[in-house]
């Protein structure tokens, strides 16, 4: 007898709040933000908790700063029902949800039921490590937008996967979206001219972000520095900025 598909539509989340975006092209679009714990990747950088907690911190109204918890796993129809009360109860002002981590790909068989759901609500933005094509595929037709990082070595204290980032950029080559790569003055040129011939090659018409580290809310690389990453990628990629994180600056989430 076959085995019955019996469909996942809750998981636990991380958190969940409204605030602007405060990297890349987005950069001051307001969004509410949706985070999966967990992620395949350990990278020295990275001051995000991916532990499934016990509870989701939830707004108590969109930008409030003002939590309550949720018991996790999380629903379906608990999030939407969420979701579509904070969209009309700010009508006009949120650009998208983001689907952040850790790695939201991770959830990839429950995003298969959520996001034909969630993306009649808002249009949706995944925020993702680029290291799981297989989990992107399927789960592209209800995607707006989609934010690669290229794990540069330098930076995460491991080899960068770039085989893997090279088939996800394939898959998202003519979607909407950006790729961006975090450098501090450890990067080597070498290193951020090899993202830009990744991006040129598999996805020429991204945008290449190259995102300073932040550290102690200070940018750890001088201005010159990047200016001279920024033109040597640009002999390769003709559409490389700089952009910081600068939700940093202002205090938001």
């Amino acid at each position: 007898m076959p085995v019955l598909h019996i469909p996942r539509t809750e998981t636990p989340l991380v958190e969940l709040f409204s605030s602007i975006q405060g990297e890349g092209i987005l950069v001051g679009k307001r969004q509410i933000f949706v985070r999966f714990p967990g992620c395949n990747l350990n990278c020295a950088y990275c001051d995000t908790d991916f532990s499934s907690p016990e509870s989701c911190r939830g707004e108590e109204a969109p930008g409030s700063g003002i939590f309550r918890n949720l018991p996790n796993p999380v629903s379906l129809e608990v999030l939407a029902g969420i979701l579509s009360h904070w969209v009309q109860l700010l009508p006009g002002v949120h650009h998208s949800i983001s689907l952040t981590g850790g790695e939201p790909l991770l959830h990839s068989d429950v995003l298969r039921e959520w996001l034909p759901v969630l993306r009649d609500i808002c249009p949706l933005f995944l925020e993702t490590n680029g290291t799981l094509p297989a989990s992107l595929q399927p789960l592209l037709p209800f995607i707006e937008w989609v934010s690669m990082d290229i794990k540069l070595a330098s930076m995460t204290g491991a080899e960068t996967p770039w085989d893997l980032h090279g088939d996800f950029l394939g898959l998202m080559a003519h979607h909407k979206g950006q790729v961006k790569a975090v450098v501090g003055e450890e990067t080597p040129m070498e290193e951020i001219m090899q993202a830009a011939r990744l991006v040129e090659e598999c996805a020429p018409a991204l945008p290449l972000i190259l995102q300073p580290r932040t550290e102690e809310e200070r940018i750890s690389l001088t201005g010159r520095t990047l200016l001279d990453m920024q033109a040597r990628a640009a002999l390769i990629h003709s559409d490389v900025r700089i952009i910081p994180q600068t939700h940093r600056f202002i205090s938001v989430l």
